[in-house]
């Protein structure tokens, strides 16, 4: 004796199709959801435990992909459902991230132009890169990752154009206007020895006032296997915002590595003191596939209206050029 399935009759057939339709459906709209909520409040995602929360926000333009596939797998569908629930991801990364997606801000009322650049440790042409660097003819160039033996062809290659030049450890700054004065900056996290010189701070004497510069490199983080790796990359973070945080000159700009995004919570110390920069998504690392930006050029009363890339140089990293207003920010 056969048994009856309901399912093998056309009513039943269509009826099991049509529940399969509409589960996608939903739980295509609950991804939806959930990935609108993440964008709008990448807080909401917890730290605690492997940095989830700024693996997320270090690469949170990206998810601009995912939400533009769910608005896709929705149209596929034809499910209205999971159509409407996706525009609200691609909703919230417009009101997030267009203008940078549309060709970020004109510069207009620039004054002031800076080059930021990690120029590696294991750069094979520092004078071509040296020569990279000036050709935009920007007023400050700031390099990190500048070892001794490197130091004497930067030096060489820059010195007729930008005869102001200071270094501490492996950070320096070229300027063409002169440098009143300079200290280091303690960026250290704890357990790292004297030899560890990445950060300085300069008074740039510009045709349009005075600027204090610092110029930083923060410790790398690691993405492992159990998340990303950032306590000391924050920590150093943390010196240098309370640092920030007792500086009185009246305009300030921090250019440096930041081994992060502005999005990442654990440079919030830092960002939270400085305006956000307008400007292209200006992604500099990695060279050959650029997902993020961490080297920055960030402003105090001192408006930093647009960022861009430059062509690659022998670096594992883009160099950024920044124009600032120093009227504003």
């Amino acid at each position: 004796m056969t048994a009856y399935d309901g399912s093998a009759a056309p009513g039943g057939a269509k009826a099991a199709k049509t529940a399969r339709r509409r589960r996608p459906g939903r739980f295509g709209a609950a991804v939806s959801v959930l990935l609108a909520a993440v964008l709008l409040f990448p807080g909401l995602v917890p730290n605690a435990r492997f940095r989830a929360g700024s693996l997320v926000e270090t690469f949170l333009p990206w998810l601009g992909v995912l939400a533009a596939l769910l608005l896709v797998v929705g149209l596929a569908r034809r499910s209205p459902l999971a159509v409407g629930a996706a525009l609200l991801p691609v909703a919230a990364w417009l009101l997030l991230f267009a203008p940078a997606a549309t060709g970020g801000a004109s510069g207009d009322g620039a004054r002031l132009s800076v080059v930021q650049h990690n120029v590696s440790d294991e750069n094979p042409d520092p004078v071509g890169t040296a020569r990279a660097l000036a050709a935009p003819a920007p007023d400050l160039i700031a390099v990190e990752e500048l070892t001794e033996e490197a130091a004497p062809s930067y030096r060489r290659a820059l010195r007729e154009a930008y005869p102001h030049h200071v270094a501490y450890g492996t950070v320096a700054l070229w300027s063409r206007h002169p440098l009143l004065s300079d200290e280091p900056v303690d960026l250290r996290p704890s357990g790292v020895g004297d030899q560890w010189r990445r950060g300085l701070r300069t008074v740039v004497r510009t045709p349009h006032g005075d600027i204090a510069v610092y110029v930083v490199h923060l410790p790398s983080l690691r993405i492992t296997a159990e998340g990303m790796r950032t306590q000391r990359r924050d920590e150093s973070a943390r010196l240098l915002g309370r640092r920030l945080e007792r500086e009185r000159a009246g305009r300030v700009l921090v250019v440096g590595d930041l081994n992060g995004t502005l999005d990442d919570r654990g440079l919030a110390p830092v960002t939270r003191r400085l305006g956000r920069p307008q400007g292209h998504f200006a992604f500099s690392w990695p060279e050959r596939f650029p997902v993020a930006r961490i080297d920055h050029v960030l402003g105090r009363s001192a408006a930093v209206v647009d960022v861009r890339t430059l062509p690659a140089t022998g670096s594992d990293h883009l160099p950024v050029l920044a124009r600032v207003d120093p009227r504003g920010g």
